[in-house]
């Protein structure tokens, strides 16, 4: 085998990996979805947690209640 054959096989793999790498990030066949979130629900994140469910200062400047700014942080946060 010379040394031409050699780099012909070594890019048509690097060929390969790259398409194959390609096709499965822009694969558009696949499902897209992001995976649910950990909380569904302030007292579900209460109990998981031992924690109260907290709203950032920016939240409440914005005025919205308990439930928005949760389903900003944990409901939306794939969006």
């Amino acid at each position: 085998m010379t040394m031409k054959d050699n780099n012909k096989s070594f890019f048509d793999v690097l060929s390969s990996v790259i398409d194959e790498a390609f096709s499965n990030a822009f694969d558009e066949t696949k499902e897209n979805s992001a995976p649910s979130s950990k909380y569904s629900s302030i007292e579900e994140y209460s109990v998981a947690t031992g924690k109260r469910f907290r709203m950032t200062k920016d939240q409440m400047e914005r005025g919205l209640t308990r439930e928005e700014a949760f389903t900003e942080l944990y409901i939306n946060e794939e969006n």
